[in-house]
């Protein structure tokens, strides 16, 4: 029957180019590109031109990475890099993958990149006639009895065809013969099933045994057939076969129905008694064959059981059919046909695939963006294959639908690579069934990290104490800021950026700060009397690209150290006074080793100031400088001797303690020398560079030689002068200074601030100090040098001894000035 085809191709050679015509027509719809392909088209045959088909230009497949994703099965079809076109790759064969099952569609996700896109590909794989009809068995034995009449029926077994549609339509025929024919009975509109009919009676003397041919032809084109022989043996005896209640029995069962579960029980009755009319049951015919292996019979009392497990999505109906056969001789059978209809329940979990993952994330990614394409499937049919997806945790990632079956995972809120770096998302499926299923599949979605922060130090300022003195290259603080960004993005480096000092040159000649590390150290020694404070700012930048920078503001206190020694300051009309010095712009100059000069009037009362000294301490600036006053602790007298010298030390409470010192001496004249002495000194100033005696002894010249020139007048006026000058003498002693400052020789004095700021005194004999104003601050040290050098003046010319308990010690006001 296949020879009018020809050597050359085969027959369904003309159906293929049709199907590649027709398969040009298809649209795109809704984004779904639909192709058709016959069975057992060679491999390397092009189904369709897919790039042009999804709107790619020429030569942007292979750049745009057109790729081809199956779902659940294998395709037997491939992607040409070259030229874009779907082709076959392997041996298409309908019937292995789709069965009996119409129409076979394979469905097909096709991806290109740059951007991503998906293309849904429906591929229908349509049936030629490449299956005959095939029989149970070659040969089928029967045994007819001899006075079996006229129209008596027998099944046959049918035939199969793998094929569907018209290539699986059966018809059947019969080999010449005068005593059968065959007769074909509709079932539910499926393949007729051919009986065997008796058209004239038998006779076993005649012809013992018949041998007919039974033939099936499909309805493909060219058609193609199988047969089956018959060989039917004429027996004597059993006239009347088992008759079945009812001819067809049609039953239905959920999948999930367990092994051993009753499907029907048949019975057949026969009217013959004895032997002829016990019946046995067996099971034949079975539709598809794999029926055999799940259903059974039960041949005593037609029992109908299940032997195997039922499965809804291989196979959904059974036809198969039961004889009855009595044991007489010969034995007569009947026959009843049963259809088992297999019921869908919800037995498979949904299935989840990822077809595209795109990670890892930028952390600046916008809302939207697509991470992954999946696919979600289920086995079952109708309401139990509904499957709907859930994504977790809920964000910041979500599921859009895009097609039936299909989703892309996509970013639905921003992202901070700093508060998670990473996900586990996990994509659910759940069906809709009564019996609900889950599956999962997990993905790990990593984040990349952008430069999004700044550096930020700890604190917006830093205090640091530092002393003075210190070592160049000594550490004075560390500086730390956090940048959470990783890599570069999160690498910081320092830097100085220049504030105000506290003089004249920049933070950067005192300080530096390590780029890497933020080790802030000092470049030179630091000196409290020259920089008090230094504020500027360090700056923190990352290499990110572009670059962050924070900053914060350092404000380095340079502590004082105990550097400096007390001075004396030179006198400036006080009442004690000593080498003269200038001025600074800013304040005295203090003098060091000052020898100062002071003089008492014989007869002044206790508690009479002699001098006022002053004295200040580098360290604390002109806010610690110091004053006090040396007074008498009692009445002066003549028997006190013409001076006292005192030894005066300044000494200030820093570790270790510094100390100034200075020579007071202090001349015991008349009260109008004081007087005169006094006023000399005030008058002459700093810069007279005169001693008091020189000043005293000028002024009495000039009282004698007015004397000798008006001597009438004196004579004249002796009595008015005597009074007056009483008065003055008198007025003088009680409105004079209470202390005279004179310039003398001595060493400079030195001056250091004291962080107490106190006095201290001592004295071979002991001196008293009287306090002459504010309350006692501190203590002034006295003390008689062995060596005293004598002032100049009329107090030199006479020596006496040395009076105790002239001046006594108290505490002395120190007045900031």
């Amino acid at each position: 029957m296949l020879g009018g085809c020809g050597p050359p191709r085969p027959c369904w050679w003309p159906v293929v180019v049709r199907v590649l015509v027709v398969q040009a027509v298809w649209a795109v719809v809704v984004g779904q590109v639909r192709y058709s392909v016959p069975e057992e088209a060679k491999a390397g045959t092009v189904v369709g031109r897919l790039a042009q088909d999804v709107g790619l230009e020429a030569g942007e497949a292979e750049a745009r990475r057109l790729r081809l994703v199956a779902q659940g099965r294998r395709a037997s079809v491939e992607v040409s890099g070259a030229s874009g076109a779907l082709v076959v790759s392997s041996r298409l064969d309908r019937e292995e993958l789709c069965g009996k099952s119409a129409p076979c569609a394979l469905r097909l996700e096709v991806l290109v990149e740059r951007p991503l896109r998906v293309f849904h590909v429906e591929l229908e794989v349509t049936d030629i006639n490449d299956n005959a009809p095939l029989f149970p068995a070659a040969r089928k034995n029967l045994s007819i009895p001899e006075n079996s009449p006229a129209g008596s029926r027998f099944p046959l077994e049918g035939a199969s065809d793998a094929d569907i549609g018209s290539n699986a339509q059966l018809s059947y025929t019969l080999s010449p013969s005068e005593h059968f024919r065959l007769d074909l009975q509709k079932s539910n509109e499926r393949n007729p099933i051919p009986d065997l009919v008796l058209t004239k009676a038998l006779d076993r003397e005649t012809l013992p045994v018949h041998r007919v041919v039974v033939t099936a032809s499909d309805g493909g084109r060219p058609s193609l057939s199988g047969t089956m022989e018959l060989v039917i043996s004429v027996l004597d005896a059993n006239d009347n076969a088992p008759q079945f209640n009812q001819s067809v029995y049609k039953v239905q069962l959920p999948e999930s129905a367990a092994e051993g579960t009753l499907v029907v029980r048949v019975n057949a009755t026969d009217p013959d008694i004895g032997i002829n009319s016990e019946v046995t049951y067996t099971a034949t015919s079975f539709l598809p064959i794999s029926g055999r292996e799940v259903i059974a019979v039960n041949p005593r009392t037609g029992e109908i059981r299940l032997t195997g497990a039922l499965d809804f999505e291989e196979v959904r109906v059974f036809d198969f059919r039961i004889e009855a056969r009595d044991q007489g001789t010969p034995p007569l059978s009947g026959h009843c046909s049963v259809e088992l209809e297999v019921l869908d329940v919800n037995d498979n979990a949904p299935e989840v695939r990822v077809t595209s993952l795109s990670v890892p994330v930028s952390e600046d990614a916008s809302v939207g963006t697509v991470v992954a394409v999946l696919s979600v499937w289920d086995r079952d049919s109708g309401a139990n294959g509904l499957v709907s997806c859930a994504v977790w945790p809920a964000s910041p990632f979500g599921l859009v639908a895009t097609f039936a079956g299909s989703y892309s995972l996509v970013l639905r809120e921003a992202l901070d690579r700093e508060r998670v770096s990473e996900y586990e998302v996990e994509v659910r499926a759940e069906t809709a069934g009564r019996r609900r299923w889950l599956a999962g599949w997990g993905l790990r979605v990593p984040v990349s990290d952008v430069n999004d922060n700044a550096p930020a130090f700890a604190q917006a300022v830093y205090t640091v104490l530092a002393r003075e003195n210190n070592a160049a290259g000594a550490e004075l603080a560390r500086l730390w800021a956090r940048d959470p960004d990783e890599a570069g993005n999160g690498r910081v480096s320092y830097s100085v950026w220049e504030g105000s000092g506290g003089g004249w040159r920049s933070a950067s000649s005192y300080v530096s700060v390590d780029a890497e590390s933020g080790r802030l150290w000092a470049l030179q020694a630091l000196d409290y009397e020259e920089v008090q404070v230094l504020e500027f700012e360090v700056r923190a930048v990352d290499a990110g690209e572009p670059p962050l920078c924070g900053n914060a503001t350092v404000q380095l206190f340079v502590v004082d150290e105990n550097d400096n020694a007390p001075a004396l300051l030179p006198a400036a009309g006080d009442g004690a006074w000593g080498e003269a010095a200038p001025e600074a712009a800013s304040g005295p100059v203090p003098v060091a080793g000052a020898l100062l000069w002071a003089w008492a009037a014989w007869g002044a009362p206790a508690g009479q100031v002699v001098a006022k000294i002053r004295a200040v301490d580098a360290d604390s600036g002109y806010n610690a400088w110091l004053r006090g006053e040396v007074s008498t602790a009692r009445a002066l007298e003549e028997a006190d001797g013409p001076r006292q010298r005192l030894v005066i030390v300044v000494r200030d409470h820093g570790e270790p303690a510094r100390s100034a010192t200075a020579t007071l001496s202090v001349s015991l004249v008349e009260g109008a020398e004081a007087a005169a002495a006094a006023g000399s000194s005030l008058s002459s100033g700093l810069g007279s560079g005169r001693g008091p005696l020189s000043v005293a002894e000028g002024g009495a010249a000039l009282s004698w030689s007015s004397v000798t020139n008006v001597w009438l007048v004196v004579a004249i006026c002796a009595v008015s002068s005597v009074l007056v000058l009483a008065v003055v003498l008198y007025g003088a002693s009680r409105c004079a200074p209470r202390a005279g400052v004179v310039s003398g020789p001595g060493a400079a004095t030195l001056v250091c601030a004291s962080e107490v700021g106190s006095w201290s005194y001592s004295q071979r004999q002991s001196r008293s100090l009287c306090v002459a104003e504010g309350a006692g601050k501190s203590d002034l040290m006295v003390f008689s040098p062995n060596f005293p050098p004598p002032p100049p003046g009329p107090a030199a010319k006479e020596t006496q001894p040395e009076a105790p308990a002239l001046l006594d010690t108290h505490d002395i006001t120190v007045v900031a000035i």
